[in-house]
């Protein structure tokens, strides 16, 4: 820790989302007044422009922090404290193939970010890339808690918990994002809702959902709201919702990863907004506006804007001041048994709170058998995916894959696939 404060690390700051919100939200944390925020990426030109976003952030809000920015990782993560990362190889080029060539082979997937054979091997590049990352944080900031904010969130923590001795968790928006959708369903301030929630990162379920006041059940005004406006909700969101009673976290898109694919009309229609398209036009945009108010031509209300979507800054101000915080969704393995029924290696998102410096989960109620089924599934594939990279063979990986309920049909289409996919993407795969 430094003389005022800790040293608080954004790697891969440069990205369109990740960089700018952590900063604000960095900024925002009064418990955090006087830490140095240092920004880390690659990409020098990103970089800048993250940079002067953070700096102008600063001074409009009185300068609680000292910002810096490194393009090199080592020299950038020298002695940090806490370290939240954000890192992707080659993300729209790569997303493109994922999706499109399981697509070629008779896969259903469509969305190919985190499931499906498209999520395989974003996991394998992306682990591949996270483990180099770690290996810098094991030599020069050993001490560091590590908060990934990387996806696929699960599979990598996990990578990282087997691979290495960094203390870390998994941070998600995911969760905090639904609560802003359903304070503008029901017409209530975010600040006087009361949400828990339980399951697998993009599969987690919410299954208490009170009026922080009253503690009234927000559940029927939900359930009246899917049914009045069906199209604010996603055709699987409340098909899952009428089935479980629980509200996804996640839209169709995500939790669509980890379902077998049922025909057209049981979920939202991806043809029409194909999700990594959506994604990259929204990421340009997100970039313009960076670059507009770095370059002081934007305004921004930053004490009005929504505090903590990242979720990690908070974890990071409550570990910092010893102080008792709740947080609605952590990753972290299911060692304490948080999730009954699913291995205690398992990276499972339950609520947690912060208690003398340490983050300590919750354990939820039993889940439906069903939902279980589909994580156990899930968190097998984790399993081989892990092991495949870790051990730089890539058979795990194909078993995995031929095992996911979204690949193509049989064997033989998952070998012509895998194998079309390990040649196009070899420079950025774990296997010699």
């Amino acid at each position: 820790m430094g003389k005022n404060g800790p040293k608080i690390v954004l790697v891969g700051a440069g990205g369109a989302s990740f960089g700018p919100v952590m900063s604000l939200e960095t900024a925002l944390a009064e418990g955090l007044r006087g830490s140095t925020l240092v920004l880390v990426d690659i990409n020098g030109e990103r970089l800048e422009v993250a940079r002067a976003a953070a700096e102008r952030m600063n001074k409009e809000l009185g300068r609680p922090l000292t910002v810096k920015s490194e393009t090199d990782t080592a020299k950038g993560i020298e002695g940090a404290d806490y370290i939240a990362m954000s890192v992707e190889a080659g993300r729209w080029e790569r997303w493109k193939e994922d999706y499109a060539i399981p697509r070629k082979y008779g896969s259903a997937q469509d969305m190919a970010e985190n499931g499906g054979p498209g999520g395989l091997f974003h996991s394998l590049r992306t682990i591949h890339l996270v483990l180099k990352i770690c290996g810098l944080i094991e030599k020069h900031a050993p001490e560091a808690l590590l908060i990934n904010v990387t996806n696929p969130l699960s599979r990598v923590n996990l990578a990282i918990n087997r691979a290495t001795k960094i203390k870390s968790i998994g941070m998600c928006p995911e969760f905090n994002l639904c609560m802003l959708r359903i304070s503008s369903y029901l017409m209530i301030p975010r600040n006087k809702i009361a949400a828990k929630a339980a399951g697998m990162n993009h599969f987690t379920w919410i299954y208490e959902l009170k009026n922080a006041q009253t503690g009234d059940d927000l559940f029927p005004m939900l359930t009246l709201h899917s049914k009045i406006f069906p199209f604010a909700h996603g055709k699987l969101v409340r098909r899952m919702f009428r089935k479980y009673g629980m509200y996804p976290a996640s839209s169709d898109s995500h939790i669509g990863e980890y379902l077998p694919y049922e025909g057209e009309n049981t979920r939202s229609n991806s043809k029409l907004f194909p999700y990594h398209k959506f994604s990259e036009t929204e990421c340009k945009m997100r970039v313009k506006l960076t670059e507009l108010y770095a370059q002081g031509r934007l305004r921004l209300p930053l004490r009005m804007m929504p505090r903590n979507i990242e979720g990690g800054i908070d974890v990071v101000e409550a570990v910092e001041t010893g102080s008792n915080a709740e947080f609605g969704a952590v990753n972290m393995a299911n060692a304490s048994g948080q999730i009954l029924g699913l291995p205690e290696w398992a990276i499972v998102e339950t609520p947690a709170r912060a208690v003398n410096g340490k983050i300590v989960p919750k354990t939820a109620p039993a889940l439906p058998e069903e939902l279980l089924n589909h994580m156990r599934l899930q968190y097998d594939i984790h399993d081989k995916v892990v092991e495949s990279v870790l051990t730089k063979d890539p058979g795990p990986a194909f078993e995995a894959l031929v095992e996911d309920p979204l690949s193509p049909p049989d064997r033989s289409s998952c070998k012509k696939m895998f194998d079309e996919m390990l040649a196009l993407q070899k420079d950025v795969l774990p296997f010699d």
